[in-house]
């Protein structure tokens, strides 16, 4: 039996870290908590930002290694046919469908974020879905480095016993979490 109580936040390797900072912090709303230099801790050779959304001291974590030389991206991971195993995207929740659509309309008003895919709703169940999972409402957009970043609402929740419920508190039958 697991005793890991939640994921709480992930870290992302950045080619620049002022650059992105400010990305996080004017796109998605991010607050700096804390910033730390090379090697500022013996055995830490990376830059690291620390960014929340509430009041936890970090969700988001931008690491730069000085060392490195960065290059761009240049496809998606789907898209990509060689190479190492590298992670998909990470996903950010909003509190209602409102405060979700209003966050769409403000970042396509931007005009400066990639939009990679969506608005889709992730559901077999539903007509208007995609034949995913999930039970939610989502879109993707790309960070300055080409991370792919989901923005979603109203993930299913999963029952004791293993069932799922939609947003609307539905119970959707003929679904079962495997546990493994």
């Amino acid at each position: 039996m697991a005793l890991i109580k939640r994921m709480q936040h992930f870290a992302v390797e950045v080619a620049d870290t002022e650059r992105s900072i400010a990305w996080y912090r004017d796109v998605l709303g991010f607050k700096l908590t804390e910033q730390h230099h090379a090697n500022e801790v013996s055995g830490i050779p990376v830059e690291l930002a620390f960014l929340r959304l509430g009041d936890v001291h970090h969700e988001l974590v931008i690491v730069h290694n000085p060392c490195k030389s960065y290059t761009p991206k240049v496809s998606l991971p789907e898209q990509d046919l060689k190479g190492p195993p590298m992670f998909h995207h990470f996903a950010f929740e909003c509190d209602s469908r409102s405060d979700w659509l209003e966050l769409e309309a403000q970042l396509r008003a931007r005009g400066d974020v990639q939009f990679v895919r969506g608005p889709v709703l992730h559901s077999w169940v539903n007509p208007r879905g995609d034949g995913s999972w999930g039970e939610n409402e989502a879109f993707y957009i790309l960070d300055p480095d080409g991370h792919r970043i989901e923005i979603f609402c109203n993930l299913a929740t999963i029952e004791p016993d293993g069932t799922h419920r939609n947003a609307d508190g539905m119970r959707m039958e003929g679904t079962k979490t495997v546990e493994m």
